[in-house]
């Protein structure tokens, strides 16, 4: 239960309410400190599953809380830019379209769970949608420090809001196919 992979994936959640309150102090240097704890939270997102691989040491806490951690990084996140009017008007189309997923697919991944089928592997597309989503946000976080980065970020939300699409689609199709499989 102990190991690093752990510490890392417990580490991404430790890290959003320093991002959070970093956000209230509305000061240049804080957006830097965010940005940058942000970044390094995401790069936990990498580094827990491979090294969990490449040590044995995954286990089963690691498993569920890899995926929760995710979530909440992504998510609150896009919440505080939503809250802080970083995501104005129909930006923030793109935010619902990356919760709406999150959540559609979490719920797909707990039924079949509970109905016992294999589940649904992660792919390499969404491994790319999660690192577009995590570009985009950390862009966005610097933004009112640095407001050139802004539109750069804006861009690339919705480019993982596409790809959040494409990727939810599949998710479900495979999550249909092992439902109508699982009832024969």
């Amino acid at each position: 239960m102990q190991n690093l992979p752990n510490i890392l994936t417990f580490s991404r959640m430790a890290a959003i309410p320093v991002v959070v309150a970093l956000f209230f102090v509305m000061q240049p240097w804080a957006y830097w400190v965010a940005a940058a704890i942000f970044a390094i939270a995401a790069v936990t997102d990498f580094l827990d599953g491979y090294l969990a691989r490449a040590q044995g040491t995954g286990s089963p806490l690691g498993k569920m809380m890899d995926p929760i951690a995710d979530k909440m990084l992504v998510a609150i996140m896009l919440i505080l830019l939503v809250g802080f009017g970083a995501l104005p008007g129909w930006h923030m189309i793109a935010a619902i379209i990356i919760l709406a997923r999150e959540v559609l697919i979490s719920g797909v991944r707990e039924y079949l769970a509970s109905v016992g089928t294999t589940g649904l592997p992660v792919s390499k597309l969404a491994k790319w949608k999660t690192t577009t989503q995590l570009g985009a946000l950390m862009l966005l976080i610097l933004a009112p420090a640095v407001p050139e980065v802004r539109p750069v970020g804006l861009a690339i939300l919705w480019i993982a809001a596409v790809l959040t699409i494409i990727t939810g689609w599949d998710y479900l199709r495979a999550g249909l196919r092992q439902i109508a499989t699982s009832q024969h």
